[in-house]
């Protein structure tokens, strides 16, 4: 079965081109020109990927990012933001409200498709470690079946790109991961993103683990790893 990329943008032309390069990549796209309609898209459909851009008639588009990935059943779908905003603050917003990857308007059709790609094989089950329940600690245990992380017995909201981090990382305890050795896990041949990508989400997910990201050492100029 195909998968379903939707598209949330007002311009006309630009959906045209996106439509037309992701279809011949094989994808099924459905798309919409306002927050409102999109939402009620959403209450019904799971797409495995949306396309979003930030200046939208309706909503912001930082703000129906923060809606989707607070809520339980949207959360795991992947977001690319496609804007003309192209401050790296803006790109670093997105990133920690929960984008997987950020790109700026003008943009090659090509590269789209093959970050769409990318971010996709996150999602596959054969990018997950192999152990599927890891330990932090006396406190802290990851369930890759679940895609599950819990802090003293409390589950912890992660994005899907902090959970496959953190189980990188705790798959080989000690072990300093470089960034390029973080990114190839996550996007493979496909990897696309700068290593700066990689600190926005470490930083994320230390926000989230509170007191217990004490575990996450940083190597300074090389990368990082967890140690007990």
């Amino acid at each position: 079965m195909n998968k379903l990329i939707t598209i949330v943008e007002d311009e006309p032309d630009i959906v045209e081109l996106v439509t037309l390069h992701l279809e011949k990549a094989g994808f099924k796209v459905k798309s919409f020109p306002k927050a409102t309609e999109f939402f009620i898209f959403l209450d019904k459909n799971v797409p495995d990927l949306i396309i979003l851009d930030l200046m939208l008639p309706d909503v912001d588009g930082l703000e129906i990012c923060k809606t989707v990935k607070k809520k339980d059943k949207w959360e795991g779908i992947p977001i690319i933001m496609l804007t003309a905003k192209g401050e790296e603050t803006d790109k670093i917003l997105g990133l920690e409200l929960g984008a997987d990857d950020y790109i700026t308007k003008p943009f090659s059709p090509k590269e789209l498709v093959a970050r769409v790609k990318a971010v996709l094989r996150r999602g596959n089950l054969e990018s997950k470690p192999k152990k599927s329940n890891l330990t932090i600690g006396d406190n802290i245990t990851i369930d890759s079946d679940k895609c599950e992380v819990k802090i003293n017995e409390k589950t912890i909201e992660l994005t899907s790109t902090e959970f496959k981090i953190l189980s990188l990382l705790t798959s080989k305890k000690g072990w300093v991961f470089s960034r390029d050795q973080i990114l190839d896990y996550l996007w493979g041949n496909e990897k696309i993103v700068v290593d700066r990508t990689i600190d926005v989400h470490i930083r994320h997910l230390r926000e989230k683990l509170g007191k217990a990201s004490a575990y996450i050492k940083n190597i300074r100029g090389f990368g990082y790893k967890i140690e007990e």
